[in-house]
């Protein structure tokens, strides 16, 4: 199992078969499988005391003690250096907190949080009730075909491993509507909130009898309480024991890889019979090695629907490159590059290492391009600008990492400005070079890497998209 900490989950309550029955099934779906603070259960006082006192709710100290060392149960952290003190404003004592999450909110250690604990939500079983009525190739089918039989099994994990554009989102959608005709609960998360914000429209297009909630930093959607849940993976640590079937998309991409809480998150929120699908274009070494030690199952999509190759960056070397980057201008290259491009009404995906270039080549581009915009993912906007790209009413965005992976544009062209800095790993090469050619309509697109030396990550990405178009025989 892809377990990062294998903690003890025996804290969660337990979801009551005996409880009351004249429980409405609304409190139940809002709040089964969630691990809440009290300012997060939107109840007035006397409901909430009303329900502590039938035991529908149960309190949890939220730090447990292990050799001495305190771990927070939201969030899994136990490093010292994240745990800080403050005073209490309620006891007047001081108390420790976790610095960890406080972005979820404050955890005090005299701050209790609390599971549901009343009776288990019975979800309804919807028949037919995937309505898409595209046809898969035979590569999806297949990846389909096991995805599915991994949901039905339950308590089984599964790798898809599929290349940029091979379509992830339609191989999910025949298990994920077994399961729900099943009364089964399925959560899809993913790192990034731009993710979930494309995706919701297509599911609920694609399951439109079906409660939808999209969880991410500052969507409206706050209740959770539907039968199928998009989220942000930090959204994954307000739950427990909640899902049948766990979805982590892009499990190799930034936080998720690095952050040891959201493992712990997405291990906490999966039941313990549970079916885990993992989705990857750009699979870890650690995700490679458990595969070809038969550890993890997997499935293996190598070509893009439509069927056309992986477009292959091309590597320029530009000796003045970091120059004209202080000065914040392109290099010289990229302009004689606009004057040849294959297809110049192709918009334009410009990525730069860090926010303050992109903002500069905001102000610099905007003489040549007119309507131009930068987005980042602190940017307050980032979703409108997104959209406005989509929509076509900007020719050009430049971005950083932030839209390197899960967002489908159908006709660009895309350039890194200094592909060689340390924020482009071979990863994050791959995936940006997978934003061109996505539709059948352009399958092409043009992928040009600007740099000023050889990076061991650039030679890997074009070395990987060459092996992926080798094995797909296109």
């Amino acid at each position: 199992m892809i377990s990062f900490l294998a903690p003890d989950f025996d804290w969660i309550p337990r979801q009551d078969s005996h409880s009351p029955t004249n429980i409405s099934s609304s409190l139940t779906n809002r709040f089964a499988g969630k691990i809440l603070l009290r300012e997060e259960i939107p109840l007035e006082n006397e409901e909430f005391e009303n329900c502590l006192s039938r035991h529908l709710f149960t309190e949890i100290p939220p730090f447990e003690k292990i050799l001495g060392q305190y771990r927070c149960r939201r969030c899994g952290n136990k490093k010292r250096s994240q745990f800080g003190k403050m005073p209490c404003a309620r006891c007047g004592k001081e108390h420790p907190y976790c610095r960890k999450c406080i972005s979820m909110g404050r955890v005090l250690a005299c701050q209790s949080l609390y599971g549901w604990s009343g009776p288990a939500p019975v979800w309804p079983s919807v028949q037919n009730a995937c309505k898409w009525s595209g046809e898969l190739t035979l590569y999806q089918q297949k990846a389909a075909d096991k995805i599915a039989e991994t949901m039905n099994k339950g308590d089984a994990e599964l790798l898809t491993w599929a290349v940029c554009g091979a379509g992830k989102t339609e191989m999910l959608f025949y298990g994920i509507g077994q399961s729900l005709e099943a009364g089964k609960r399925v959560c899809l998360a993913t790192p990034r909130a731009d993710v979930v914000r494309e995706l919701l429209p297509r599911f609920r297009a694609a399951f439109p009898e079906i409660a939808i909630n999209g969880l991410y930093g500052g969507s409206e959607d706050k209740a959770g309480d539907g039968q199928l849940i998009l989220a942000t993976t930090h959204q994954l640590l307000r739950f427990g024991r909640a899902f049948d079937v766990v979805i982590i998309d892009e499990i190799d991409a930034f936080p998720f890889h690095i952050d040891a809480s959201l493992p712990f998150a997405a291990d906490r929120a999966a039941k313990e019979d549970a079916a885990r699908i993992y989705l990857t274009a750009t699979p870890r070494k650690n995700h490679r090695r458990l595969v070809d030690a038969g550890k993890l199952p997997h499935v293996f999509v190598p070509v893009r629907f439509h069927g056309h190759p992986l477009p292959v960056p091309k590597l320029h070397m530009c000796f003045s490159l970091k120059k004209s980057l202080q000065q914040n201008q392109p290099p010289k290259a990229f302009f004689d590059w606009l004057e040849k491009r294959e297809n110049p009404d192709r918009q334009l995906l410009i990525f730069t290492s860090t926010i303050e270039l992109a903002a500069k080549m905001e102000k610099t581009l905007s003489a040549y391009f007119g309507e131009i915009t930068a987005v980042h993912a602190a940017d307050p906007d980032r979703a409108d600008k997104v959209q406005s790209f989509r929509d076509k009413k900007l020719s050009v965005l430049i971005t950083t990492t932030i839209l390197e992976r899960g967002v489908t544009f159908p006709s660009v062209d895309v350039v890194i400005f200094d592909a060689g800095h340390p924020v482009f790993d071979e990863a994050a090469l791959v995936q940006i070079a997978g934003r061109a050619g996505r539709s059948p309509d352009d399958p092409t697109g043009e992928v040009i890497f600007y740099h000023d030396g050889k990076t061991a990550a650039m030679i890997g990405s074009v070395q990987s998209i060459k092996k992926m178009n080798k094995r797909a025989g296109v």
